[in-house]
C-alpha cells in the first residue's frame, strides 16, 4: 500500500482497460522530467536519461507486467510493446464513445450538471481516439435536445448567438440555480402560517345553553320540562356551579369538591363539570384548558357572571 501511495498517476491494468488515460499521463510525466525523448523512436537519449525513464515506466505498472517485461531495459522498446499489446483499445472505445454522443439528449438528465459531465466523458474518449468534437458541434447537440417543452427556451437561447459552449452551460447552470430558489420559496409555508389550537369563549346571559360539541357524549334524559343543557330534568339547571333536578336527582358544583347524589341508582346520567374553567365533560385535575380562558371564566365567576370556556385541540 505505501508503494501505491507514491504513484504519481493510476498504474496501467494487467488487462489494458485504462493504457488510453495511462499513456497520456506517462507522456505529461515524462515530458515535465525532461525523458520525453526517451520513448521515442531512434532517440539519442543518453543511458541515465534511459534508466531514468524506464524506472519510472516500470514504477506504475501493474505487478503482472512488471514480472512479464523483467529483462527489458529500454524505455522505448517497452513503450512500443505496450502500444502493439494495447493500442486494440481504440477500436473498443472509439465504437463505444460515438454511440454515447449520438444518444446523448440534454432532455434525459435531471439538471444540466449531470448533462455536462455526460459531455466531457465523451468527448474525452473521442478525443483519446484521436476524434475531436467541436463547440459548434456541441451547441448544436444541446440545443436539438431540449425537452419539447421548452422550445421558446431553445430559440432564445439560440438567439443569443452563443460561441463557446462553456458559455452556453454556464447561463443554464445559472437559470437552473435560480429556477430551484424560486420552487423552494414557493413551496415553503409563509411566516406565521402555523395554525393554533381554537378556543371559543360563549357567555351566557344568565340561562342554560346547549354545548353542540359534547351533545354526542351526553344523554338527554327521560324527564319532562323547560330545563335545557346536556340532560333534561324536570325542574331547572342552573349554570356551572348551580344544580339540576330531573329523575336523576342532583349535584352539586363547588370550588372545595365535586359531589354525586343519585336518587335511582337503575338510571345514571354521567354529568361531569370543571370548576377550574367551567366547561363540560372532564374534572378539574385532567382539566386542559389554557391559562387564560380559566382566568376569563374565574374574573366572570366573581363579577356574577357565567361564562364557559371549551377547547378544541387540532
Amino acid at each position: 500500500m505505501s508503494n501505491l501511495a507514491k504513484l504519481e498517476f493510476v498504474a496501467l491494468d494487467i488487462i489494458g482497460k485504462n493504457y488510453l488515460s495511462w499513456v497520456l499521463d506517462a507522456e505529461i510525466h515524462l515530458d515535465d522530467k525532461g525523458l520525453s525523448e526517451t520513448i521515442k523512436e531512434a532517440n539519442e537519449a543518453i543511458p541515465q536519461d534511459k534508466a531514468k525513464a524506464m524506472i519510472f515506466l516500470r514504477h506504475h505498472l501493474h505487478e503482472g507486467l512488471k514480472n512479464e517485461y523483467l529483462t527489458m531495459k529500454d524505455p522505448q522498446i517497452l513503450w512500443s510493446n505496450l502500444k502493439e499489446r494495447y493500442d486494440h483499445q481504440k477500436t473498443v472505445i472509439l465504437p463505444r464513445a460515438r454511440y454515447e454522443w449520438l444518444n446523448l439528449r440534454l432532455q434525459d438528465f435531471k439538471s444540466v450538471s449531470e448533462y455536462n459531465s455526460a459531455m466531457f466523458k465523451i468527448n474525452s474518449h473521442l478525443k483519446l481516439c484521436g476524434e475531436n468534437i467541436t463547440d459548434a458541434e456541441m451547441l448544436e447537440k444541446t440545443y436539438s435536445t431540449f425537452h419539447a417543452n421548452n422550445i421558446v427556451m431553445q430559440t432564445q437561447y439560440r438567439e443569443k448567438g452563443f460561441k463557446k459552449y462553456s458559455e452556453l452551460i454556464s447561463c443554464l447552470l445559472v437559470a437552473e440555480q435560480n429556477n430551484e430558489l424560486l420552487m423552494k420559496n414557493h413551496e415553503s409555508p409563509p411566516t406565521g402560517s402555523t395554525p393554533f389550537p381554537e378556543a371559543n369563549v360563549t357567555t351566557h346571559n344568565g340561562k342554560e345553553t346547549k354545548n353542540r360539541d359534547h351533545s354526542s357524549s351526553s344523554g338527554r334524559g327521560r324527564g319532562r320540562g323547560r330545563g335545557r343543557g346536556q340532560w333534561r330534568g324536570r325542574g331547572r339547571g342552573h349554570g356551572f356551579n348551580g344544580y339540576g333536578r330531573g329523575r336523576g336527582g342532583h349535584y352539586t358544583n363547588s370550588h372545595s369538591h365535586q359531589k354525586w347524589e343519585r336518587r335511582d341508582d337503575k338510571e345514571k346520567n354521567e354529568i361531569n363539570i370543571c370548576y377550574r374553567c367551567g366547561g363540560k365533560g372532564h374534572w378539574s385535575r385532567v382539566c386542559r384548558t389554557p391559562k387564560h380562558l380559566v382566568e376569563i371564566y374565574q374574573e366572570s365567576m366573581k363579577k356574577g357572571k357565567k361564562v364557559e370556556a371549551n377547547l378544541v385541540l387540532g
